[in-house]
Formats: structure tokens, C-alpha cells, sequence
């Protein structure tokens, strides 16, 4: 693909492995010191120099997790109001967004989330990420990626055996991107449903076993139906 892809966030973790890992997409990558989504003349200035047809959203916060609770301003900052912003120049000059979201932004209690299903995130991290959401689905030429990933290798010594997810690696995210980027709408994206555990444990024999307990303030199925997903990278 020869258009220009404008990434926010190119410091990021997963725009790390992007960089070093795609061979199909020209992307341009912008670190939050070259590119600032709170200041809209920022925004407004590598626009008019790099000339995107797309932007892939990948700037924000996520963890540590608890950001999102002791530090709500940065949160929202970053979230929140710097999507916003990234929508409103991408009105501006009719250029493609596609958003980074989270499957968080489901309740997480019964699995099987498909696309059309209400939402109801159980942490901030999960509102912050809704409501940018609201921002891009007032932009019709938008994609918006409810994503669940994770760093290879798997970065923990002990994970949950009763806590079920659709976790993926970054890199498999690099290969869906190509298959993706030129979709509307909403899709989920991740792999299997399975426990994190029964995951980490193909790629690391030494993860030790361990459960999600009341002291855990997790819901225990996480899991997104991803048969739009699987159609899509056929």
C-alpha cells in the first residue's frame, strides 16, 4: 500500500513492534514530542506536511492500570480530549482514522461480545477508551479496533486460569492491520477465547498457574466474538 499512514504514538509499545515488523503499509511514525494530540496546531502543522489519506490512533495511555484511577486528568487528557482532537483534524482534511480501542469497553461478565452488543466498561481505563469512541463514530469514515493484546514474550511469571480472554500478540496485530485498515465501522480484534493462563503457557512452560480471586477486580470472561475478524483476514 503507497498511501501515507500517518501513526500517532510512534514511541509506543506497539508502534515499537509495528515499525520493525510491517512490510506492507507506508507508515510514518510520530513520537508525542514530534506530534502533541493535545495541541491542535501540532496536529494541524504535520498534516499539512505529510498530507496522510489515513491516520492509525495509536497515542493514548494504558498502563500501568491504575493510571486511570489515581491519575484521572492524564486519562482523560490523553484519552479522551486528545482523540477528539485527532477527529476533528481528520474532519478537517477528509482523512481515514482508524482508533485503537479495547475490548474493555465490554462488561466483561457474560463473553462472546460481538460488535453490536451494549457496552459497559468495568474500569476508567475502559471509559476513557469508550468515550474516544464516541468521538470517532461521529466521524463516518472512521474504523474503530477493540483490541485485545499483549507483549511477546508473554510478560508475566503466573496468569489466571479462570479469567478468559481473547489475547493476541502485538505482532499478530502487524499482519491483521493490511486486511483491516480500509474497513468502517466497529471490529473486535483478538485471538482465541481461552484462559490466560491456557495462553501464555504455549509460548512459556515456566507460567505458573494462579486465579483471579475477589481481591481481583477483573470480571472473569472477557471474551469477544471475533467471527468478523476471522472473515475479514481470510
Amino acid at each position: 500500500m503507497s498511501i501515507k499512514i500517518l501513526v500517532t504514538g510512534g514511541d509506543g509499545r506497539f508502534a515499537k513492534v509495528l515499525r520493525e515488523k510491517n512490510t506492507k503499509l507506508n507508515l510514518i511514525f510520530k513520537s508525542k514530542k514530534k506530534l502533541d494530540i493535545l495541541n491542535y496546531n501540532s496536529l494541524n502543522q504535520n498534516i499539512k506536511k505529510i498530507k496522510p489519506k489515513i491516520i492509525l490512533h495509536t497515542a493514548g495511555v494504558s498502563r500501568p492500570m491504575n493510571v486511570h484511577e489515581k491519575n484521572i486528568s492524564k486519562s482523560i487528557d490523553l484519552n479522551i480530549i486528545g482523540t477528539c482532537n485527532v477527529v476533528k483534524i481528520c474532519k478537517k482534511y477528509n482523512i481515514k482514522l482508524v482508533y485503537f480501542s479495547t475490548g474493555y469497553v465490554y462488561e466483561g461478565t457474560k463473553g462472546n461480545y460481538k460488535e453490536e452488543d451494549p457496552v459497559k466498561p468495568f474500569n476508567n481505563y475502559g471509559f476513557s477508551k469508550l468515550a474516544g469512541e464516541c468521538a470517532v463514530q461521529m466521524y463516518k469514515n472512521s474504523l474503530i479496533l477493540r483490541i485485545t493484546m499483549t507483549e511477546k514474550p508473554f510478560a508475566y511469571k503466573k496468569a489466571y486460569t479462570n479469567l478468559k480472554t481473547n489475547f493476541m500478540f502485538h505482532e499478530d496485530l502487524v499482519n491483521y492491520l493490511p486486511k483491516l485498515i480500509n474497513k468502517r465501522g466497529i471490529i473486535n480484534v483478538g485471538g482465541k477465547p481461552q484462559s490466560v493462563f491456557k495462553f501464555a503457557r504455549q509460548f512459556n512452560k515456566k507460567v505458573k498457574a494462579i486465579k483471579a480471586s475477589r481481591f481481583v477486580k477483573l470480571p472473569l470472561n472477557q471474551t469477544m466474538n471475533i467471527s468478523l475478524l476471522k472473515k475479514l483476514i481470510k
